[in-house]
């Protein structure tokens, strides 16, 4: 009788018109397609450290700290596999946004590195890179601002009576947002200033 009661409450929940089965579902691929680009930019942010690295080496070879922490940093990114069942997890989104920062830390870093050579800033792969660079940094900002805008939209949602009460039945959970520890070092594009004079320094011809 119990199992016939909780199964008739389900039916008629279901057939409420403000049940918000249909909305929950919609709204939670928002959230599942938004979780999708910010990877994405990530991704293309991750992809471009490889040959950023190599044409910063021609031209400063003995910065090898420096290039170690990037190469470090970009290693833990991929390292992170997060989907989007992993989204209701606090920690999972806080370790992946942490990671994040460290190489957006580490990128500043890199691209700083060009100021104390001018042969370096002068160089079309590297001007044509850190370009790729800031607009990959624009578009992550983009992509996060929807995916926060996405998991309000859906935890105020699935919070909301009755469909609370649909998303208890169905097993919808609030999902994880960024917080706002490290949100400065991720929403930072890593730049350069060139309207700084460079130290004067040796300059080393590129490395073959």
């Amino acid at each position: 009788m119990r199992l016939l009661r909780l199964l008739s409450l389900v039916v008629v929940l279901a057939a409420l018109s403000g049940c918000g089965y249909n909305a929950i579902q919609q709204k939670d691929e928002a959230v599942n397609a938004a979780w999708s680009e910010v990877l994405n930019q990530y991704q293309r942010r991750a992809d471009l450290v490889p040959n950023l690295v190599n044409t910063v080496k021609g031209y400063a070879s003995h910065e090898e700290e420096v290039f170690t922490r990037v190469t470090e940093a970009r290693a833990q990114v991929g390292t992170l596999k997060v989907t989007p069942e992993m989204l209701s997890d606090p920690a999972v989104i806080a370790k992946f946004q942490a990671a994040q920062g460290e190489l957006s830390s580490a990128l500043t870093r890199l691209m700083a590195v060009s100021e104390n050579y001018p042969q370096l800033k002068a160089d079309g792969l590297f001007q044509n890179l850190q370009a790729q660079l800031e607009g990959t940094e624009n578009r992550i900002t983009v992509a996060r601002n929807r995916y926060v805008t996405a998991i309000q939209d859906y935890n105020t949602y699935v919070r909301s009576f009755p469909q609370n009460l649909t998303a208890k039945i169905f097993g919808y959970a609030t999902k994880a947002n960024f917080s706002v520890e490290n949100e400065k070092a991720i929403s930072t594009a890593p730049a350069v200033d060139f309207s700084k004079p460079a130290t004067p320094q040796p300059t080393p011809q590129p490395q073959n």
